[in-house]
């Protein structure tokens, strides 16, 4: 091995030690901005190393990409608000695995017929899971923009086209190992993936959309990782199987978090009919609305306020006047914690990255497990945009798509005041009982606004 080599696989063997110390940073919220920054140098030491492979022959290129990327990362990262995101990943992950696919299609260009078996399995794996999640990663983009409806797309006999068109797809891909020379084959089977992935978010409801995006993670992860074997580079290999199997484990426990299967997930088009208990219709249910004076009342004299924040909160970026309420809350001597459910809002981790940037203490965080036990003696549930996460059918109606599924037990406080801007079902599309129920007040409007107008009470207080 020559001086060279030695010094690309040094440096591709230091970053992928910060890729995993970063992705072990990102396990404890004090440590997830350290995290970022290990995994960004990491990336920054294997674009350095791979500059030095000996297979680059044309560096003007090579430097276009260098910019173009820039000129098109940092804006993404700077500038699209935490409510976009969700999408902002969705994409992410489809430019990802775009140029696995790009570099597997080049591959094969390349090397055609001459392609050893082994190397064939790697690049047709790489070409298949990348060309489903470049489509399917563009229909979750759509849903979180709202683009696409955000209900499932279903029609008779769905299910079983779906694993009859993947079942061709493996057939084909099985068959390219024995005969990687057919070029037909090849690109027939990308086309069915692109095909494939179209049609397997389609009919996935937007309640299950952050599991989506966390598998085609994965799958973006897989066909990396996949590349690597292909062109032999080691730093793709480890970033991509790390990248693969993290989003495959958080797809795992955020499906237990909904007490779904993946596939339910995948096949169950959940979200499809609005749901209310059994026996109910909403014009029979009577709704008691609050004041923000009576609401700003009630938390400044209570004992304890349980905040549970939910996408509400990110569309009206209210997480700062949230701190603001929070911290005129803690000065009159009340405590103030805050319920996170694993799948509030429409990513992995949604609410936690928005208090976080609104300096929201880490310790104040409490997962569910952590906090439902309290909720009986909270004075106050302060449930700011959330809906599915809190919905009280998951545990009394059998009838309803999400009966099982661990919730908030917000409805067993003492109080509950819910911020939201109309009776709409939420992103589910089913109805929540909680609303409806004796010990709960709604405070109607915008969540920014709402929270504001409840900061003014209790500072006249």
């Amino acid at each position: 091995m020559s001086a060279r080599d030695l010094f690309i696989q040094a440096i591709y063997l230091a970053a992928s030690v910060l890729f995993i110390l970063g992705l072990k940073s990102l396990s404890h919220p004090d440590k997830a901005r350290l995290g970022m920054q290990q995994a960004a140098v990491g990336m920054v030491l294997a674009i350095v190393g791979t500059l030095f492979h000996h297979e680059i022959v044309r560096f003007d290129l090579v430097a276009v990409a260098l910019i173009l990327g820039s000129v098109i990362g940092y804006p993404l990262g700077m500038f699209v608000p935490m409510t976009a995101m969700p999408q902002r990943i969705a994409i992410s992950h489809m430019f990802g695995a775009l140029a696995a696919t790009l570099v597997g299609v080049a591959e094969y260009r390349m090397h055609g017929a001459a392609i050893p078996r082994s190397t064939m399995a790697a690049l047709g794996f790489e070409v298949l899971f990348g060309g489903l999640t470049v489509t399917g990663s563009f229909m979750a983009f759509g849903k979180l923009q709202e683009l696409i409806t955000g209900t499932p797309v279903t029609y008779r006999g769905q299910n079983a086209v779906n694993i009859t068109l993947f079942g061709v797809a493996i057939v084909m891909f099985l068959s390219l190992i024995f005969n990687p020379g057919n070029a037909t084959v090849f690109y027939g089977m990308i086309g069915l993936a692109l095909l494939l992935g179209i049609f397997m978010v389609l009919p996935i409801g937007g309640a299950d959309m952050p599991v989506v995006v966390s598998l085609l993670n994965s799958y973006a992860g897989l066909a990396s990782s996949a590349t690597g074997f292909v062109i032999e580079n080691n730093v793709l290999i480890i970033c991509g199987a790390l990248d693969g199997a993290s989003g495959f484990l958080l797809s795992i426990l955020m499906s237990k978090a909904m007490n779904r299967s993946f596939g339910n997930v995948l096949f169950g088009a959940f979200g499809s009919p609005p749901a209310i208990a059994a026996g109910e219709k909403p014009k029979d249910l009577t709704v008691s609305s609050v004041s923000a004076e009576d609401a700003a009342m009630r938390m400044a004299y209570a004992g304890e306020v349980i905040v549970v924040p939910g996408y509400g909160m990110a569309v009206a970026q209210a997480q700062h006047v949230v701190r603001e309420l929070a911290d005129l809350l803690e000065k009159r001597g009340v405590t103030v914690k805050y319920a996170i459910h694993p799948v509030a809002g429409r990513m992995p981790g949604h609410m936690n990255v928005l208090l976080a940037e609104a300096n929201v203490p880490y310790d104040r965080l409490y997962d569910m497990e952590q906090i439902n036990s309290e909720f009986p003696q909270a004075d106050v549930a302060l449930v700011i945009g959330a809906n599915d996460v809190v919905n009280p059918a998951a545990r009394s109606d059998p009838s309803s798509p999400i009966y099982g599924m661990p919730i908030l037990d917000v409805d067993r406080a003492k109080g509950v005041i819910v911020l939201k801007r109309s009776m709409n079902p939420g992103f589910a599309g089913i109805e929540n009982a909680l609303f409806y129920s004796p010990n709960t007040s709604m405070l109607f409007g915008d969540a920014k606004s709402s929270l504001t107008r409840l900061v003014s009470e209790v500072k006249a207080l």
